[in-house]
């Protein structure tokens, strides 16, 4: 009896507590609040009686108050520093302003009751402001600074010294994990920075091991491909650029798979980069430019490497037909237009040597030998068709009749060819493919006709021969220009000399009268003189 009168009373009180928490907390459910109530902050700013949108821009502003704090990003004894903007600092809780809002109105009765109570006596809620970054920014930021904070791994090489080869080790790096440098910033800001205006974070790196061991590199010896070209007859400028561009790519190391770019270990063409001023082609002229003659070494070190049987990733002809090797036997690199590519597609390291001497630049690439002795490659260029360069006559009123001066550079014959890879074994020939297809323009020799002149008749005589493009009809009609010219010439001149005989037969006639007339005006006063004396 007594169990049961206890439980009836518990059961009691716990009715009438909870009657009392469903008194005191209002049905706020039923009342949409827009603004936020009083005595509520956010990072210690007063947002009460503020929309959500409001609320908003205030956390807003005081994000950016964090854009300037800068963070010292630490790997490899090396720093770089960043600021809160570079990380793209935002409020980890986008919903912050929303929580404000409905604060006292979620969570259970008593949980809500505890909540309106503590506004009401005074005490206040502040929320509190935590930052978190933008992913994609802080990727981005280490991406284009990680040349900063790691040292690239320099791969073992090799050097030739008196025809042999001596092993260069490599020297190992670090390297950027970009990733988990992205989760260590973010965790920092989240659960370990203050706030204060600097601050040091550790990026995670790992060794970075080089490439080639002297047991790698041993087995290169090999002759893989061989080829040189003259440019004994080139200026001392040419000679200069051809000797340079050969030196930058001599010593080169290639591991199995990788690329090599030909215009990147050439450029800059500059002074500064120890090329001289030269002829090259450009739109289709001869001009001088830095480096001019640099795509004979292209073109060599091309035949070298085809010889080798590595892959050729990309290879452009020359606008125009160059004389040092065959058609479709060129390579030629311009500006980022055009670039002589190619991969080592074998199985061992490959080695680039490259020199001149006597005129003659050389290329060899060496590596170890797999194909059979027996197996031999060449190549053969094939012309498709020639197109012969015109003369053309363009008519000009700078300068006068009788002129026809040059005003192209030299004339180019046009072809189409194409590269044949012929493979023999034993002496008998076992394939033979189409390699490339080139396309070489042709350029005209140009010549500027004169037709100004006084004479209008005479300068439609040869501008009209101009147009037959007829050497022989030009020079005639610039012989009946010339006569038309001298005719004239001779009439103005008949025309002057009537002139000036007229004028001096008036002026004569002139002079006679006035002698008549002093005699008369003399004659006159001899009577008075008379009667004087």
């Amino acid at each position: 009896m007594k169990k049961r009168t206890v439980a009836a009373l518990a059961l009691a009180v716990g009715m009438v507590s909870a009657s009392v928490v469903m008194t005191t907390v209002p049905n706020r459910a039923q009342e949409e609040r827009t603004t936020i109530e009083e005595g509520i902050s956010i990072d210690g700013t007063d947002v009460s009686g503020m929309t959500v949108q409001a609320a908003n821009q205030v956390i807003q502003k005081q994000v950016a108050t964090y854009d300037s704090s800068k963070f010292t990003l630490v790997a490899g004894g090396k720093q770089i520093t960043a600021t809160g903007a570079d990380l793209g600092l935002t409020a980890a809780d986008a919903d912050l302003a929303e929580r404000a809002l409905h604060y006292g109105e979620d969570g259970n009765l008593l949980y809500r009751f505890k909540a309106q109570k503590q506004l009401e006596n005074g005490e206040g809620k502040d929320f509190a402001l935590k930052l978190a970054v933008d992913d994609a920014k802080v990727k981005q930021f280490l991406s284009e600074h990680e040349d900063e904070v790691v040292s690239t791994a320099v791969d073992g090489s090799l050097k030739r010294e008196n025809g042999k080869f001596v092993y260069v080790p490599g020297e190992e790096g670090h390297k950027l994990v970009l990733s988990k440098s992205a989760v260590a910033i973010a965790n920092y800001i989240a659960e370990e920075w203050d706030g204060s205006t600097t601050a040091k974070i550790e990026l995670v790196t790992e060794i970075d091991e080089p490439k080639g061991s002297e047991e790698e590199l041993s087995v290169v010896k090999d002759v893989l491909g061989s080829y040189n070209t003259n440019f004994a007859s080139s200026t001392a400028a040419r000679s200069q650029n051809v000797s340079n561009g050969a030196s930058k790519i001599n010593g080169t190391v290639l591991y199995p798979g990788d690329e090599f770019s030909v215009a990147t270990a050439l450029n800059p063409m500059t002074a500064e980069n120890g090329y001289a001023l030269a002829p090259s082609y450009e739109n289709g002229q001869t001009v001088e430019t830095y480096g001019g003659g640099i795509c004979q070494v292209s073109t060599t070190l091309y035949n070298a490497v085809i010889r080798a049987e590595l892959e050729v990733t990309n290879r452009s002809a020359h606008s125009m037909i160059v004389h040092y090797v065959e058609p479709s036997m060129d390579a030629a690199i311009a500006g980022t237009s055009k670039d002589f590519q190619f991969k080592n597609n074998s199985e061992y390291p490959v080695y680039l040597e490259g020199y001149t001497e006597g005129g003659i630049i050389y290329f060899n690439v060496y590596g170890k030998e797999t194909r059979d002795p027996d197996r031999k490659v060449d190549f053969e260029s094939e012309v498709l068709s020639q197109t012969d360069p015109k003369t053309i006559y363009t008519a000009t009123g700078a300068a006068g009749i009788g002129s026809i001066s040059r005003t192209s550079g030299q004339a180019h014959t046009g072809y189409t060819a194409r590269l044949w890879k012929v493979v023999t074994e034993n002496g008998k020939e076992v394939s033979r493919e189409v390699f490339n297809n080139s396309s070489y323009r042709s350029t005209d020799n140009v010549y500027a006709v004169g037709t100004a002149s006084d004479n209008a008749e005479a300068s439609a005589i040869v501008t009209a021969a101009v147009g037959s493009q007829d050497l022989g009809t030009i020079q005639s009609a610039i012989g009946q220009a010339q006569s038309l010219v001298a005719e004239q010439a001779a009439a103005a001149e008949a025309e002057a000399a009537e002139a000036e005989a007229a004028a001096d037969e008036e002026s004569g006639e002139k002079a006679e009268k006035k002698s008549k007339k002093e005699k008369t005006e003399e004659a006159a006063e001899e009577p008075a003189e008379d009667e004087a004396e």
